[in-house]
Formats: C-alpha cells, structure tokens, sequence
C-alpha cells in the first residue's frame, strides 16, 4: 500500500497511534496542530459579534452537534432539535443543530428543512454547510453531541459538553473523543435539560472535559507557520513572505425572517404580587398555558383568532415603501384589534426596544417602559413583547393598572413602568 510523503497530525498521540499501524508512515509523519482549531481561537474576540448577528442577546445558545451514520444523533434521535426548541423557554434559550455535512447530503436539504420545519418556525438555527458552523460554536454556552469529533473543538473553547451518545461500535476506546463523553455530563431525554443547563452554565467546565481537548489538539497558535513550513519542505522551496495568519470565521446570518420566532406563543405567566414571572414556548408546546400571545402580520389567522395577546411591531421601513398606502395609528390599530377579535383581551403595539402601548379591553391604553436591565457592565434588552405578556397578567385584573412592576423574562427580572400614554404616543403610526 503506497505511503504518502507527510502524514501531518494534531497531536503526538496521533502519531503514537499511527505508529502502532504502519512504522514507515509514521516515520514521516508530523505534528503541526490543526488549521480549523486556529481559526476558531482567532475568532473568539468575534463573539459578541456573531451573537448580535444571530439575535441570540443575553439568551444561552445551546449548540446541537450530529455526525453522519447510523449512530449519528439524527439517526437516533431525529427529533431531539424540535423537543429542545419546545421544551426550552424562548426568552431564556436558542437553539441550533449543526448536522455533519455528509449527513446534510443523505437527507438533503429540502427534506431536513422538512423534518425540522416545526422546530425552525420556533427559532432553530441552521447554519450553512461551510464555516459558520464553527461561527455557531464561537457565539456557543453549550454543545449536545454524539459522538463526532467537532465537539473537540466546542471544549477546546472551553464551551460546555453534553453527551447524548447511545453507545455502538464507532467510538474508539481511549481517542480524545470517547475520554470527552466519559467526562460530560449525560443528557438521556430531552425533557433533561431544562433541568441540566442551569447548573452546567453555571459551573466550571469539568476538567476532563478541558483534558480530553487538550489531548486532541498541539502546538496551538503555530499550526498554520508548521503547515506551511512542512508543504514548502515537500516542494524543496524555502517559505516566502511573513508567517501565515489564519483567517477568522464569517459573521453569521441572520435567521430568515419568520424563522427567528414564532408568530405565536403559548404563555405560562405567574404572577407574586407585582412581579410576574414570564415563560413563552412554541403553540404547540404541550405544557400549561395561560393565553396564546400572537403577532399581527406574523401569525397565521387561526393563531390571530385565538390569541388572549395580539400585538404588532412598528415597522417604519416598511409603511415608507409603498407611494400609496394607508397606516395605522397605534390608538386605532389597538380598538381595532379588541373590536375585532372578540376573544381578545389585550392588545398592544412595540413601539422601540424599550417602549409599547398596550390596552386591556375595558382599560385605557397605557404606556409599557421596559428599560434595558444593567448586569455586569452590559444592558440586557430583552423582547417587548414577552414584557407585553407580562403586562397582560396585571392588566387582566385590572384593566387601568399603573405603576412599577417586575417582569421576569428568561430568569431575568426587568424592572417595567406601566403608565399613562401620552397623546402623541398615541398617535403614532404602526
């Protein structure tokens, strides 16, 4: 069997492996690192970044990995993406599957947009085949794997790991990747993990979680300057010009507009005193609901119909586009919305990130101040509309309730004002 010129590897154990299998190859074989690791530790400064560009904000993005095969988590366990995305309150997670590209090939592309078409329209992420995988697992809290190798590279950032392998043959006793699952904590049902990532992101990545990445990837931050030297080396030519710099990862896309959330949410809202304690997960969340919130433009007619919540988002863009066109203003949008949706009790309009007017049916229209909540030198915004649903669990009481409130939205508690509206608020057009 021919035997190549170079065999270039991640790490010496690498090379002790290669040795136990063909001593000629390992005698030309050599450790320089790995080219893909380097460009995700140049891109950890990008963070932020790529989770602005993803609308992740101060929400945990949860990182699903599969491998291709029959013991890939999407042969095993194809419905997990769509479980998470409902299980997992909106405005506390985000989810995303990252399936191995040979696995996107089997099912292609229109039949996986297919089978995850409920856990898409909730929010789930699906980066494209090339880098902004890696892009996800930079702007990434925690991993869900099985047992692929590209969960190496979510600890070598020091993101969490949970393991969701079902045991088999593929695993190789003692490689990086069998010594990564030992050490993760396991997720054995989808209806786990709501439990599980609240003490995981709270916690210190374990140690051998950080010790099985180690024993995959060398020589960090020279890999790219070895590469190079060793191709030279092989052409008999001496390198030209600086050292090579990897490359940082592309900023990844925004969701597709209608897929970065529902146009509809099942409500849980618990409300102690002034502080009301906000949950929202897809309609077809199976779990104790306490109204339908739904999104006028955005929710289909059903979902319109049966919202105890309707609301709508200033969109300035879009009423300046048309030369001729009528426009709402929030005063009358909002009767409009209580006269014709009888079932409705409260509707409202966002405004700005910080401002809505909302009116309960019986109430006046009132002003919803959700200032950014102040956490470790940051401004935490969160939605609205989920302060919206907050609002609502007051103003069903109280139609004309005014004052301060607290509204706890992904387990963090925003300090909310409701008060009068203004007229020119008012008269604003939607």
């Amino acid at each position: 069997m021919p035997v190549a010129d170079r065999q270039l590897l991640a790490h010496p154990d690498q090379l002790t492996r290669l040795a136990r299998a063909s001593a000629e190859a390992a005698g030309r074989a050599v450790v320089v690192g790995d080219p893909t690791l380097e460009r995700l530790l140049a891109s950890a400064a990008h963070r932020d970044r790529f989770r602005a560009a993803l609308g992740t904000g101060a929400r945990r993005l949860v990182v699903l990995l599969s491998t291709w095969g029959p013991e890939a988590l999407l042969a095993r366990r194809p419905g997990l993406a769509t479980e998470l995305a409902g299980l997992l309150p909106h405005d506390a997670y985000q989810v995303a599957l990252v399936p191995h590209p040979n696995e996107r090939s089997r099912l292609g592309s229109f039949d996986l947009a297919q089978a995850l078409a409920p856990a898409l329209d909730a929010g789930l992420l699906l980066p494209g085949p090339r880098d902004e995988w890696a892009s996800l697992l930079v702007a990434a809290d925690a991993v869900v794997t099985d047992h692929g190798s590209t969960a190496l590279y979510a600890a070598a950032l020091g993101r969490r790991v949970l393991a969701a392998y079902d045991g088999g043959h593929e695993l190789i006793a003692g490689s990086p990747t069998a010594r990564l699952l030992a050490a993760a904590p396991r997720l054995e049902s989808a209806e786990a993990l709501p439990e599980l990532l609240p003490a995981l992101l709270s916690e210190p990545v374990a140690p051998g979680v950080t010790a099985a990445a180690g024993a995959a990837f060398a020589r960090r931050g020279g890999a790219l300057a070895a590469l190079r030297r060793e191709l030279y080396a092989l052409l008999g030519l001496a390198p030209v010009g600086p050292p090579p710099e990897p490359e940082t990862l592309p900023v990844p896309s925004a969701p597709p507009r209608g897929r970065g959330a529902p146009g509809a949410f099942a409500v849980r809202a618990a409300r102690e005193g002034a502080r009301v304690t906000v949950e929202r997960h897809p309609t077809w969340w199976p779990g104790p609901v306490r109204l339908v919130a739904a999104e006028w433009g955005v929710a289909g007619q059903r979902q319109v119909q049966s919202a105890g919540l309707l609301y709508r988002r200033c969109r300035p863009a879009e009423r300046d586009a048309a030369t001729h066109r009528v426009a709402w203003t929030v005063e009358g949008w909002i009767e409009a919305a209580l006269r014709d949706h009888p079932g409705c009790a409260t509707a409202g309009v966002v405004l700005s990130a910080e401002l809505a007017l909302v009116r309960a049916r019986g109430g006046p229209t009132l002003a919803l101040e959700v200032p950014p909540l102040a956490a470790e030198g940051r401004l935490l915004h969160t939605d609205p509309a989920a302060a919206l649903a907050a609002a609502h669990a007051l103003l069903s009481e109280r139609p004309d309730a005014g004052g301060p409130f607290t509204a706890v939205i992904g387990d963090r508690p925003f300090p909310c004002v409701l008060r009068e509206a203004g007229a020119e608020e008012r008269s604003r057009l939607v």
